[in-house]
């Protein structure tokens, strides 16, 4: 019966004929195989003795190739695994030439897998990470699934842009030599596909709102696309948006949904995915000791996730973090890349990382920010200066998740959006919310990539999905 390498491993059925089919990872002595096929990190060990004389057999059995072994599931009797299998036949499925596969039994930069992302995933490194990936990404289907909330599709082509940003990808189907253009000059997109300007989604938020507003409980998990000119270790043009909606609940109660969900994921990896985050953990602990000592991060990895599990987040408004923050040694000594001066500041990654490591040593949630530097659908406080804005900052990555209680009152919103010359003409259907049954509501919005990148310890956010879209690389 074939199985997988995973259950194998875990296997006490010894002295029975079992099959597995997998990659090469090394071929030793002519006689040792370690053998994967994606389901764990640690290999199989498949000794065959009767392959002696079956040279042509031996030199196709290579770095990379697939092959379906049959053989006895034995103890081992080398270190580092418990079983083995004693070879009775083996077939070769896929061949690999050794002297053009990338990827060999050596240390490679994760510049040079970059270039070669189609085979990446065969490393232990990568394979680790994308099955953490699939992981985190089942538990926020299950969390979200036992907490009552629905899954809605939000569209990808879109007219609005929920940021405000500008920074999108157009969609058209007009040639880009010679367009339908107006009297003035200007393109005519009423003669584009959908006969208006349109653009892939940077969110799928204002679109769940009106699921919200009819469901009570909804979620969006779907591709999203921002056209910034950003190759930073924390930006892609194309990833993933997790994004919670949730009607009649307020700001409080958004802060307790991004908690409780957040410990939850990250508890679920801890707990599913012990190898390849022992792994992982193992990884970064090498890669932090290559480091200056002041650069290097105080936790481990487990340390990490265990740090976010097991502490209750600290809430903090803005102006008490603006306080700390100007009054901090950091500051006073000019330690801070960005200096903090007056109250406003829009807060760096360098504050936030500051407010959890440093100063509160425990994850925390910020929240009522300036309305200045947050969108036009948050809350406006009675203050009239700020909003019912939150972020959910973490160790090592800073802001990881960030939502509002949206604002309900129709006036207001109108106000804002006039203040911004955002066209009610474009979300008219948004502001109908506020006219027909209009009541509180909340959510968040919180990066996949930025969430497994926290997870896995990769430094760089180009390494935790499995094709990066950045500028200028469109590549596979």
């Amino acid at each position: 019966m074939q199985m997988n390498v995973v259950d194998l491993l875990q296997s006490n059925k010894l002295s029975q004929e079992v099959q597995v089919k997998g990659w090469v990872r090394t071929f030793r002595a002519n006689r040792f195989i370690a053998l994967n096929d994606g389901s764990t990190i640690n290999n199989i060990q498949c000794v065959v003795d009767f392959l002696a004389t079956d040279e042509d057999l031996l030199r196709r059995i290579t770095t990379g190739a697939a092959v379906s072994i049959k053989g006895i599931l034995a103890e081992s009797q080398g270190k580092g695994q418990a079983v083995e299998i004693q070879v009775n036949s083996i077939e070769v499925l896929g061949d690999s030439n050794p002297e053009e596969y990338p990827i060999q039994p050596k240390k490679h930069s994760f510049e040079f897998l970059r270039e070669h992302a189609h085979l990446r995933v065969r490393t232990n490194t990568f394979s680790a990470v994308m099955r953490v990936r699939s992981m985190l990404s089942f538990a926020v289907h299950k969390y979200f699934t036992e907490n009552g909330f629905y899954n809605f599709h939000a569209p990808i082509v879109t007219g609005s842009d929920a940021e405000g940003a500008g920074e999108m990808f157009r969609v058209t189907t007009m040639p880009a030599d010679s367009p339908s253009k107006n009297e003035d000059g200007s393109v005519d997109f009423s003669q584009d596909f959908f006969g208006k300007e349109t653009n892939l989604t940077v969110s799928g938020q204002l679109e769940a709102e009106t699921y919200a507003m009819a469901l009570g409980k909804v979620y969006t998990f779907g591709p999203t696309f921002r056209a910034e000119n950003s190759n930073t270790t924390r930006h892609l043009a194309e990833f993933w948006m997790i994004e919670p909606e949730v009607a009649f609940m307020d700001l409080n109660g958004n802060m307790e949904l991004a908690e409780d969900f957040i410990k939850s994921v990250v508890g679920y990896v801890l707990e599913n995915c012990k190898d390849d985050i022992e792994f992982l953990d193992q990884r970064l602990t090498k890669e932090e000791s290559t480091k200056p000592m002041i650069e290097r991060s105080e936790m481990t990895l487990i340390e990490k996730l265990k740090f976010v599990v097991d502490n209750n987040f600290k809430r903090v408004s803005y102006s008490e973090a603006i306080d700390i923050l100007r009054n901090s040694k950091s500051n006073k000594k000019k330690k801070f890349k960005f200096p903090i001066n007056e109250w406003g500041a829009d807060l760096q990654s360098e504050h936030e990382r500051f407010l959890v490591e440093k100063h509160f040593k425990c994850p925390v949630i910020l929240f009522d920010y300036p309305a200045k530097i947050k969108a036009f659908y948050m809350r406006l406080n009675d203050d009239g200066k700020t909003v019912r804005a939150m972020d959910v900052l973490f160790p090592g990555i800073g802001e990881i998740a960030g939502g509002s209680q949206r604002e309900e009152r129709l006036d207001v919103l109108k106000e804002k959006m006039n203040a911004l010359d955002i066209d009610e003409k474009e979300l008219w259907w948004y502001l109908d919310l506020r006219k027909f049954g209009t009541a509180e509501h909340s959510g968040f919005g919180l990066g996949f990539e930025r969430l497994v990148q926290f997870t896995t310890g990769m430094s760089n956010i180009r390494d935790v999905i499995p094709f990066p879209r950045t500028p200028q690389n469109a590549e596979f």
